[in-house]
């Protein structure tokens, strides 16, 4: 059972930016496919950006050109860095994991979560 904790989460102005990071332990070789999530109230959660076991990645269009996934495989944690944050980026951010190596449609474990608000 992978576990996963977040933390980096915060309060910033619009224009501004954090980084969030989640460390993953609890499983042993194959790197893992590893994704942002966020969910804000009365809304969908939403996938913001995911990485591969190969490194491949993608980014949902709201936070393109703004937010950058990376992973530190010798220490088991993967990064979110978000700049020119805006009011919309408001939400709780989940870190998730879909299993070894490729990404699937559907992610199976999610941290606690963090919390991002940002005020215009």
């Amino acid at each position: 059972q992978v576990h996963l904790v977040e933390s980096g989460g915060g309060s910033v102005q619009a224009g501004g930016s954090l980084r969030l990071s989640c460390a993953a332990s609890g499983y042993i070789g194959i790197r893992l496919c590893m994704g942002w999530f966020r969910q804000a109230p009365g809304m969908e959660r939403e996938k913001v950006a995911q990485i591969d076991g190969g490194g491949s990645i993608s980014y949902a269009d709201s936070v393109k050109g703004r937010f950058t996934i990376s992973r530190e495989n010798a220490k088991n944690t993967v990064y979110l860095q978000m700049n020119s944050l805006k009011p919309e980026d408001t939400a709780m951010y989940y870190c998730a994991t879909g299993g070894p190596w490729n990404c699937p449609r559907e992610f199976n474990s999610f941290g606690q979560g963090t919390q991002v608000t940002v005020s215009s």
